[in-house]
């Protein structure tokens, strides 16, 4: 079974990334020097630039290279063996994963959620709200929300399915450095979407449930796959703003 998940074409990311290894080893790139941009790489690779950017993070993760605002991604280390390359589940696997799981697990906790259950979960979006607030915020209510509509499913194995995928999230380097991206980007939890899939558990209605619940991964996938992006028109207004600045004081 494992032979089929490696060969299957959510794990292209993986073949792009041995093949720029490959690359960097035989000197086409060199450390130091900047990797074509991602839609270049896409036409040159005929690959997706989701799939671009997740074999770039995979990389990052593993410190052959390094992505800066602005600027581009550079080589920082010399290319190796290939088959030494470890990798792990990508943040994208992984929230296709969750929209999966976590939706029917909406769904059945919605015909099992009690009162205390539903004030449990919305106190999470209101503490998801406080953290999106803080500077430095953590997305730990995030975390507890999710899992408090895992536990409303009252079994076990659902809830120990959805655990395990939230631990994958933190543990799994190629994971973790996405969602930091994203984070920086300022990229956080939506309280609106959070509230929908609460006012579907308060109706009772799985599907509601379901149908709130897949929107908002549906959503978290897309800021995903456009977190790097995201940074980098960021960092282009910025510049773009202190531009303005420094004229607007020339002209004073």
């Amino acid at each position: 079974m494992s032979s089929k998940v490696e060969n299957s074409s959510n794990r292209l990311y993986q073949d792009l990334a041995r093949k720029l290894m490959a690359e960097i080893a035989s000197g086409r790139y060199a450390v130091g020097s900047r990797l074509p941009a991602e839609r270049e790489l896409a036409l040159q690779m005929e690959v997706s630039r989701p799939t671009v950017r997740e074999a770039i993070i995979a990389l990052e993760a593993q410190g052959w290279l390094e992505t800066r605002v602005g600027s581009g991604t550079y080589v920082v280390r010399p290319g190796g063996n290939q088959a030494t390359a470890q990798f792990d589940v990508s943040a994208i696997e992984l929230t296709e994963a969750r929209l999966l799981f976590e939706g029917e697990a909406a769904a059945l906790a919605a015909t099992q959620v009690t009162e205390a259950d539903l004030e449990e979960i919305t106190s999470l979006v209101d503490q998801i709200a406080a953290e999106n607030l803080a500077p430095n915020g953590s997305e730990q209510a995030d975390r507890a929300f999710h899992l408090a509509i895992a536990r409303a499913t009252r079994n076990s194995a659902v809830y120990n399915t959805i655990e395990q995928l939230w631990d994958l999230r933190a543990n799994s380097p190629e994971a973790a450095l996405l969602h930091e991206k994203a984070r920086t980007a300022n990229i956080k939890p939506v309280v609106d979407e959070h509230t929908a899939i609460l006012a579907a558990l308060r109706t009772r209605d799985p599907a509601a449930a379901r149908s709130a619940m897949r929107a908002h991964l549906s959503q978290v996938l897309e800021s995903l796959l456009f977190a790097t992006e995201e940074r980098q028109i960021e960092a282009a207004r910025a510049s773009i703003q202190a531009k303005r600045d420094r004229y607007a004081r020339a002209t004073a």
